[in-house]
């Protein structure tokens, strides 16, 4: 007689914010898949849901409460997780029926509370998880968080309360988790922490036996060895201390993208001193230009705050000629925020909305006009792109300088027969301020 087993309870996840919150979402789902969850991809197919929050900015907050609104008012039975979790009592101040709350990264936390609201039944015993996990990316790109926390200060965040000071991981339990990835298809790593440039910090006398030799918990040592296992490694989140200069060489080499997420935030002494911020080094823009005589097609992206509580048109504009001398290739812009909390929120000399608007829009035209001649400069010359989707004859990819979701694109003719994943060499033959259009060469 054929054994009719019971249908196991089925999970729904939103997540929301950073990289880093979808690698902590794709662990939560990886652990429930293994216990037997089956995944809803909608409200109401989920016999409960996981709302993953942001709870880096106030507007980012907001986005949070509107989408647990959205999940109990579409499902009802709500479990939130992520930064948001340290403001328990606002959550519950608005959403009262929502069933637990929990920390960023409190993976057992969160998984225990869905046990608890949707039991497993006692005979659902299939387990059907791929050794990589389970994934919110495309198969062929994936998150690698190489750690948790922070240990700075800077004013304007309060990251280190919602995640704790640093924490690193074991170097052979990433460099593991990167060959089970690429095992199961990825071919681009990106990178990722909190602050990658400090990874191995509170590790450094804890060296780790890979593939019979010892490696360093240390971001080179790291990115070396991450190198010979995919075929694109991407560093996110790099402060630019001094020991950055060691992974220049890497790129040249070719064993890692000639790319770095750098989050400058902002140029001028003053502001930077009232921001806190680490690795405020006089010479960068020196660094550089030693950068790009050693790997020149090295792309630097980077985000900057206008408006910060102090900042004087004489900061902006130091920070605009700034721009002007380092011809950054990605620029990302953020009006400055006060976030609950945050030490920033006390100092005196706030920057009124209209100022914050109009030097937002300055920065936009200058760094925009840097971009179309950075990409106006590849028109001709033939890059490699990875594939990132295929349609109507066309397809659409990433050069090496362009990150998913953050960056530019490039549009691809004539390359219906591509598969996503592919990496293939494009002739450029057009750009505009952000994206390059080519056909495959």
């Amino acid at each position: 007689m054929a054994t009719i087993l019971p249908s196991p309870p089925r999970v729904g996840m939103v997540s929301l914010g950073c990289p880093k919150n979808l690698v902590d979402s794709e662990r939560i789902l990886t652990q429930l898949r293994s216990d037997g969850y089956q995944m809803s991809p909608d409200y109401a197919g989920a016999d409960v849901v996981l709302v993953n929050t942001c709870g880096f900015l106030d507007s980012a907050k907001e986005e949070s409460l509107d989408a647990i609104g959205e999940a109990i008012a579409e499902n009802g039975r709500v479990i939130v997780t992520g930064c948001m979790g340290k403001e328990a009592d606002v959550i519950r101040a608005r959403f009262p029926g929502v069933l637990a709350i929990t920390g960023a990264h409190e993976y057992e936390q969160v998984v225990g509370a869905v046990r608890e609201a949707a039991p497993m039944p006692p005979s659902a015993f299939l387990n059907l998880v791929p050794d990589a996990g389970l994934k919110l990316t495309p198969r062929h790109y994936s998150y690698l968080k190489i750690s948790e926390g922070c240990n700075h200060r800077c004013s304007f965040c309060i990251i280190p309360s919602l995640r704790g000071d640093l924490v690193s991981r074991r170097p052979d339990a990433i460099l593991r988790e990167a060959e089970k990835l690429v095992a199961a298809g990825t071919k681009e790593l990106l990178v990722i922490s909190q602050d990658t440039s400090a990874y191995g910090i509170d590790i450094r006398r804890e060296p780790r036996m890979w593939k019979g030799q010892e490696v360093i918990p240390h971001m080179t040592d790291l990115a070396r060895e991450l190198g010979k296992i995919a075929p694109w490694v991407r560093l996110h989140y790099v402060y630019p201390y001094p020991h950055v200069d060691q992974v220049i060489p890497l790129m040249a080499e070719g064993l890692i993208l000639p790319y770095l997420d750098i989050p400058f935030q902002h140029a001028a002494p003053e502001v930077l001193r009232r921001m806190k911020r680490p690795g405020n080094d006089a010479k960068v823009l020196q660094r550089i230009h030693n950068w790009r005589k050693i790997a020149p097609d090295i792309t630097i992206r980077s985000t900057f705050v206008v408006g910060f509580p102090g900042e004087t048109e004489a900061d902006f504009q130091y920070l605009l000629d700034w721009l002007d001398e380092a011809q950054l290739d990605r620029v990302g812009a953020f009006r400055f925020e006060p976030v609950e909390g945050a030490a920033a929120n006390l100092l005196p000399d706030h920057v009124p909305e209209e100022i914050k608007e109009e030097r937002y829009a300055r920065l936009m035209e200058r760094t925009a006009a840097i971009s179309t001649a950075k990409l106006a400069a590849k028109v001709g010359r033939t890059l490699d792109v990875i594939i990132d989707a295929v349609g109507d004859g066309g397809a659409t990819g990433r050069s090496q300088a362009d990150a998913p979701e953050i960056d530019g694109e490039v549009f691809l003719r004539d390359a219906g027969h591509l598969d996503l994943g592919d990496i293939v060499p494009v002739l450029i033959e057009d750009a505009d301020e952000h994206d390059l259009y080519g056909v495959p060469a």
